[in-house]
């Protein structure tokens, strides 16, 4: 974790990311390798690196990197879309019994963000360079 770098940007963005399942139905155990599996092909097609994922009976934490031109909304959106359809697919008899319709994640979501750098240092940067 820590500086990346790509054609005109020098960045540090990452965000961790709670989900949990419809319901709070605590049904993750007997899907894990399936659907840890999911978030890593869908954060690697999208270019998202995975820095931890955590998976609980009722809940996941993601805590990744991504590019500064996805946005945490659009990250969860498509995370969110592609492992429920995924997960569906390959469980659908067994959501049946805890879910209905075709939902499989809430539909809010914790997101926090994390970095190098305090409040009070890009304070400081900021007043620094106002007066140059």
């Amino acid at each position: 974790m820590g500086e990346k770098r790509s054609n005109h940007t020098v960045y540090n963005v990452n965000y961790h990311f709670v989900w949990c399942p419809k319901y709070r139905h605590a049904i993750l155990n007997p899907i894990d390798d399936s659907l840890e599996a999911s978030f890593r092909d869908v954060c690697e097609e999208y270019g998202y690196e995975i820095l931890s994922l955590h998976i609980s009976p009722d809940d996941v934490h993601l805590f990744l990197s991504g590019l500064p031109k996805h946005a945490p909304s659009e990250i969860a959106r498509t995370v969110k879309s592609i492992t429920a359809r995924e997960m569906w697919e390959q469980h659908e008899s067994f959501l049946k019994e805890y879910l209905w319709g075709s939902g499989f994640w809430e539909q809010s979501y914790y997101i926090g963000t994390a970095g190098q750098v305090s409040n009070e240092t890009i304070e400081q940067y900021i007043e620094r360079t106002e007066h140059v």
